[in-house]
């Protein structure tokens, strides 16, 4: 007497001379199955997750942490707008680091084309609402909606450019030419981000300087339950990105499938119309 034991979820064959079972499927789900699912599920949590973060980050900025002792009520807007800006570089940041991957003979793939593409659409879409917060901020504080302050200024110019760019990726042509020339316009548009972040530090203009912290003099004007709300607005406007990088990217993914296979119809229906003889 044998006793055989197979490993749960695993496939085994029968022994030499054993009957088929009739009525069992012996077949496991496909790795690539499992892996989308998985995938799948990790990207839901991290959607949750920055929900809930968002949620925690409102509700804390404006009923818990305390208000600022010169700008009063006014504060509880910087747990949301500079981690709105935050993100906006850093998906301009993925979309340069993309762009000259993809320009690199050794590293050239058209996926690094679709990440520069996608991270450089949600961050046109922080950059708007990084100019719409600072608006909002700015009217009691300037008693004006915009002023030509040199940040102000090169933030509405990263927007124009970032425009511009995704305005590039759609004229029609090759994959690959046109996959060369958006990067060649990330890397070009990209030139503004490093000149709008130093902005406060190179010209004292009408914004003010770092909220948080000083890079030039070491200092950290930020504590307690402020610091910590702030930390977590990072965190959680940061999962929002990656969410929708995520599925942006995807999209583009579906876009060309959706392409390919109207393209392989459209050929297959000329080879059919020519193979008809005719009368």
């Amino acid at each position: 007497m044998s006793l055989v034991t197979t490993p749960v979820g695993l496939d085994s064959a029968p022994p030499p001379g054993a009957p088929a079972e009739s009525g069992t499927s012996t077949s496991a789900r496909p790795p690539a199955e499992t892996g989308r699912s998985r995938s799948a599920l990790v990207l839901r949590l991290v959607g949750a997750v920055a929900l809930v973060g968002v949620v925690a980050t409102v509700w804390l900025g404006l009923w818990v942490t305390p208000p600022d002792q010169f700008m009063g009520n006014l504060v509880r807007l910087l747990y949301l707008h500079p981690s709105i800006a935050w993100v906006m570089y850093v998906a301009y940041g993925v979309a340069f680091l993309s762009s000259l991957l993809y320009l690199w003979p050794r590293t050239r793939s058209l996926r690094w084309d679709k990440l520069a593409g996608a991270s450089s659409e949600v961050g046109v879409v922080f950059t708007g609402l990084t100019l719409v917060t600072g608006s909002i901020w700015g009217r009691p504080t300037w008693g004006a909606w915009w002023t030509w302050d040199p940040l102000l200024t090169t933030t509405a110019l990263l927007f124009v450019l970032y425009l511009g760019y995704l305005a590039v990726r759609r004229i029609p042509g090759d994959s690959e030419v046109r996959a060369r020339r958006s990067a060649i316009a990330a890397l070009i548009a990209f030139v503004d981000v490093p000149i709008c972040y130093f902005s406060v530090l190179w010209w004292r203009s009408l914004h003010q300087a770092p909220s948080v912290d000083d890079p030039v003099n070491g200092k950290t004007y930020i504590h307690g339950s402020m610091a910590w709300t702030l930390l977590l607005s990072f965190v959680s406007f940061t999962l929002v990105y990656v969410w929708l990088l995520v599925h942006r990217y995807r999209l583009f993914g579906l876009a060309e499938r959706e392409e390919g296979e109207g393209l392989a119809l459209a050929i297959e229906e000329r080879r059919a119309e020519s193979q008809v003889p005719s009368r």
